[in-house]
């Protein structure tokens, strides 16, 4: 009996619905091709009239104009125009990447290069051949500073104990040119520095001018690198083959129902395009972290701290130093001497000491005189804001593909393509990420699959944040081959040195020992001009994230 009267149901549809169209001209198919041919198609077996739609496999299967190769041309043609969107998106985000990265890796450069050309002018006019006969030493310090910076794997408290060392030998040497020194006297030399200071407080002065600033803008620009990476992988990511169907629907489906001029309603769109980009949305959570991290390592370029303060001081501390060394040779060696025994006589030789001592401290006043310039502030005000402005990207693109030269947009709840045909779209928008498509009405979704690449890239998130929340606090972290490292994602905000100086481990070390080695024991080396302290700044609370309004009008067709 319940078949008979399925039977009778789907007869009596049938015929109200032939009824229905054999009481009408049919419609004219005419808006159809004009369309169809404007995208350079051939009008070749596109009919003239409306025809039935029984063949269409994603289209309503009411009366159409569109044949099966219609729909299917259609349907490539909308998938390729969504990808296109989404890749357009994902090419203005990484141009703006890519641009604060040019910007921040340009300056600081040219405050390193700027730096290392003062103390070339400087020395060579204050210390003469003492300089000119040891430059490599200096030349050898700032590529070591840019080789940290570009990433390499370099212990920057290594970089400067070599510094002081190889320069504390040259210098001793010169001291007392009538000796004959060994490599084991002069290892001697180097430790009873420790004690001696020979160079007084600048070197612990020059390291705390020098750790958290550097640290801080390798993450930096390593994390604009990261980013960058993670936007073009993203877009690469392919579209399902349900999300296929459900843009065809929802773009070129009104074409195939005879209505080319009426756009998707807000809300359809919305659905459809949560769902195609549901993968996209879960990178939201580690994105806006990362972005916090950013945002709070690029405090460490102002103030106290800032890199221009290390680019004006560093030529001034080093002279500092030599000038110290050459004041209190006699003491120093004779206190060497004592600790290390004399080493065999070279031979007659002049000695220069009383010479340079009296040059170095005429020139090194002059020079006492700092420069402190806004640049950096400026930069770090421009990238801080960029970053703001793209926090909520993966969540808001959605709606910025839903805009209203796509959509019909809100006055026209009533009048707007629903999916089925003209009128008002009834169901609930969805929420972000792929939990939360478990009802979508328009894409079919397998919420137990996420999207592998997508995936990999939350877990590249997750580790770039933690390297930044250490280097916020001053703790080198390690940057190579951060591609293959899926091992950072427990805590790593760890405590300042003045809070819990005996911290360490493989995760958290204090903030000038060597970087992180994932895996690895941690390796400690004891420097041998002093150790330094470090401030401890105060992190602000970050503003609320703009909309993503350079996305608004992206998408015309």
């Amino acid at each position: 009996m319940d078949l008979r009267l399925a039977f009778f149901y789907v007869g009596f549809m049938t015929a109200s619905a032939l009824g229905e169209n054999s009481s009408s001209k049919a419609r004219s198919c005419s808006d159809v091709r004009q369309v169809y041919s404007a995208k350079g198609f051939t009008l070749t077996g596109v009919p003239q009239t409306e025809i039935s739609g029984r063949h269409l496999r994603i289209c309503p299967q009411g009366y159409t104009c569109c044949t099966s190769q219609m729909e299917e041309t259609f349907s490539n043609l909308s998938r390729r125009e969504f990808e296109g969107r989404v890749k357009e998106a994902g090419r203005s985000l990484q141009a703006m990447l890519n641009a604060q990265h040019k910007n921040f890796d340009g300056y600081f450069l040219d405050l390193l290069n700027k730096s290392e050309r003062s103390l070339q002018d400087v020395f060579s006019k204050t210390y003469g051949e003492l300089y000119t006969s040891n430059a490599k030493i200096f030349s050898d310090l700032y590529a070591e500073l840019r080789h940290y910076y570009r990433g390499a794997n370099l212990n920057l408290e290594e970089a400067l104990h070599e510094f002081w060392t190889r320069l504390l030998e040259r210098l001793f040497r010169r001291l007392n040119p009538q000796y004959q020194m060994s490599d084991e006297f002069l290892d001697c030399v180097v430790k009873h520095a420790e004690t001696l200071k020979p160079f007084g407080e600048a070197p612990r002065e020059l390291k705390l001018k020098v750790t958290r600033p550097f640290i801080a803008a390798r993450s930096f620009i390593q994390g604009l690198d990261m980013a960058s990476d993670v936007v073009r992988k993203v877009a690469q990511v392919p579209l399902s083959p349900e999300c296929t169907r459900a843009i065809m629907k929802l773009t070129y489906c009104p074409h195939c129902r005879g209505l080319p001029s009426v756009k998707p309603c807000t809300n359809y769109c919305r659905n459809v395009m949560k769902g195609c980009l549901a993968n996209q949305a879960d990178l939201h959570t580690e994105w806006r972290s990362f972005v916090d991290s950013m945002l709070q390592v690029a405090e460490r370029f102002n103030g106290m701290h800032s890199m221009e303060t290390f680019i004006d001081m560093a030529p001034l501390k080093i002279s500092d130093a030599i000038m110290n060394m050459n004041e209190n040779g006699a003491s120093i060696s004779s206190k060497v001497f004592q600790g290390c025994g004399n080493p065999k006589l070279a031979g007659t030789r002049s000695s220069v000491g009383e010479e340079k001592k009296q040059r170095v401290k005429v020139q090194s006043e002059e020079k006492e005189k700092a420069v402190t310039g806004l640049g950096m502030d400026k930069l770090v005000s421009d990238v801080s804001g960029k970053l703001r402005e793209m926090q909520l990207y993966w969540v808001q693109l959605p709606n910025a593909l839903c805009n209203d030269a796509v959509t019909a947009g809100p006055s026209s709840e009533d009048k707007c393509w629903n999916g089925m045909n003209k009128g008002r779209y009834l169901p609930e928008v969805m929420g972000d990420g792929l939990a939360s498509q478990i009802n979508n009405p328009e894409v079919d979704i397998d919420i137990t699959k996420p999207d592998i690449t997508i995936r990999q890239q939350i877990m590249q998130l997750k580790i770039m944040t933690n390297r930044l929340k250490n280097a916020y606090n001053g703790n080198d972290v390690d940057f190579q081959d951060t591609s293959d490292d899926i091992s950072g994602s427990g805590s790593a905000m760890g405590c300042p040195e003045e809070v819990c100086p005996g911290s360490s481990g493989r995760m958290i070390v204090p903030s000038t020992n060597k970087p992180n080695l994932y895996g690895l024991p941690n390796e400690k080396k004891q420097g041998v001009m002093g150790a330094g302290s470090h401030s401890h700044s105060r992190p602000h609370s970050l503003l609320l994230l703009l909309p993503l309004l350079p996305l608004a009008g992206m998408f015309r067709r």
